[in-house]
């Protein structure tokens, strides 16, 4: 739209499964008092909900898909912290609607929760829960019919020598040319750019999908707002094809086990054979261990939610609504965050291969100001912004994690979404 011939290429799809968003739904929301760039952050997530609410103006009867649900987001603390007396005051300092509720008016409005600890929350009207998956496709599909090409393969990684900035490399072969690269890989930033390796991080989060109960609506859209207790957030099952009442944390936190069998641990092909008293015991590896899966790798990394990981969802789940409690799990997904040394967003050339930018980092939260990001990175990239003060914030990372941090840079107490 701002006159570039625009072709892109992704190795597996648009919204697909290894995708940092690649699940059903991220909220959207605007407190973000625990981050280092928080006050930036912000501003641009209130922009992105009114994009959000624009597309679907514009789009969803054409595609025949909503992506955007408002849902408000309360923040729950049993006592005052620094996260929320620092959302608050850039809240008041920048004028977004708020509100500030005691522990019995959250338990007045919104009985199903159980918040007898609760002193003090945080509750942003404005804000909602974006379908990710399904956006990914949505933006797709217009920008094919806009002029834009797709194409599903892999890049060769560009290396310093024999890369002269005009054409990358498919794996099948392929030369494709342009005057500029954009790079946003996601998960992938540090295997294509081995001087971001040690500068990204990728951890992987794990989402819970719980059933309602038949006939209930209290635990389904528009009747709750997405929700962030200590250590955990959701949201209600949104409407019409519910995937579920949908919990991320509380069941262990990161680490993205895989599937158990093969690539695991000590395992190999064969199984026990199954006798009339019941599965026999597996026989003793007869071939070379299978040596463990890379965990940060999101080539070889699985989107499978380790079933000893579903008690303490599930006793989460019973702590804070009772009325869940015998609720199946219907389903689970796992997805990489990219985190950066920065603890900002990359939004910048690539300091020594001609023309390539790179646009990624989000830190767990650049998906859903998406469609600010893509705005703002094809006006650098086109020369359209040339505020370089302001985007030295979203430079190339300086500095290499310290190995041994135990916590990333800027980690503070929102749970991440």
């Amino acid at each position: 739209r701002m006159g570039a011939k625009v072709t892109m290429i992704d190795m597996f799809g648009p919204g697909n499964a290894r995708a940092t968003s690649g699940d059903e739904s991220r909220g959207v929301r605007s407190s973000y008092g625990d981050r280092p760039h928080g006050e930036q952050w912000m501003k641009w997530a209130r922009v992105a909900m009114d994009k959000w609410k624009d597309f679907d103006k514009q789009y969803s009867k054409p595609l025949k898909m909503r992506v955007y649900y408002t849902t408000g987001d309360v923040i729950m603390r049993p006592a005052p912290q620094n996260f929320l007396t620092k959302t608050q005051e850039w809240w008041e300092k920048n004028k977004i609607p708020h509100e500030v509720l005691t522990g019995d008016e959250v338990r007045k409005r919104w009985p199903q929760w159980k918040t007898d600890d609760i002193a003090t929350a945080l509750y942003e009207p404005d804000a909602g829960v974006v379908r990710a998956r399904r956006s990914c496709e949505a933006v797709a599909e217009v920008f094919r019919h806009d002029g834009g090409t797709i194409i599903i393969e892999r890049v060769v990684p560009p290396e310093e020598s024999g890369f002269d900035g005009s054409e990358i490399k498919l794996v099948n072969g392929t030369k494709v040319g342009a005057d500029v690269f954009v790079f946003c890989t996601g998960p992938w930033l540090g295997k294509t750019f081995a001087d971001l390796k040690n500068r990204t991080r990728t951890p992987m989060g794990q989402v819970f999908y719980w059933g309602t109960p038949p006939g209930d609506q209290r635990f389904t859209f528009p009747n709750m707002p997405s929700w962030n207790f200590p250590g955990a957030t959701g949201w209600a099952a949104l409407p019409n094809d519910s995937r579920g009442f949908r919990v991320r944390g509380g069941g262990g936190g990161g680490g993205g086990g895989g599937a158990p069998g093969a690539n695991q641990p000590g395992v190999t092909g064969a199984t026990g054979a199954t006798g009339a008293n019941g599965p026999a015991a597996a026989p003793a590896p007869t071939g070379p261990v299978v040596p463990p899966v890379n965990v940060a790798d999101p080539d070889l990394s699985s989107r499978y939610v380790e079933s000893d990981r579903v008690p303490r969802a599930r006793s989460f789940l019973e702590s804070r609504f009772p009325d869940l409690k015998d609720m199946p799990l219907l389903a689970t997904h796992a997805c990489h965050y990219e985190q950066t040394s920065s603890s900002n967003f990359i939004i910048d050339r690539h300091p020594t291969l001609k023309n390539i930018w790179i646009s990624g980092g989000g830190n767990a939260e650049g998906f859903k100001s998406g469609p600010v990001i893509g705005e703002y990175t094809a006006k650098r990239v086109l020369g359209k912004d040339k505020d370089e003060e302001f985007a030295k914030q979203f430079g190339f990372p300086a500095n290499d994690y310290d190995p041994n941090a135990t916590r990333r840079p800027g980690q503070g107490e929102a749970e991440e979404e």
